[in-house]
């Protein structure tokens, strides 16, 4: 199951660089490609406003 990433999203940067298969792409609100997401939870771990869960 992947993660996703809610509306509580700040894009603030710091979970790309922890995502060891490039799965997150960056907007507004950034997007956890779901076919790519290994459910590792690297990113859910430093995001500082926990907007990042399993899906």
């Amino acid at each position: 199951m992947a993660y996703k990433i809610s509306e509580d999203c700040i894009a603030c940067g710091s979970c790309i660089s922890e995502c060891p298969v490039d799965a997150i792409s960056e907007g507004d609100i950034y997007k956890i490609d779901p076919n790519i997401c290994t459910d590792c939870g690297s990113c859910a771990e430093v995001c500082p406003v926990d907007a990042i869960s399993p899906a």
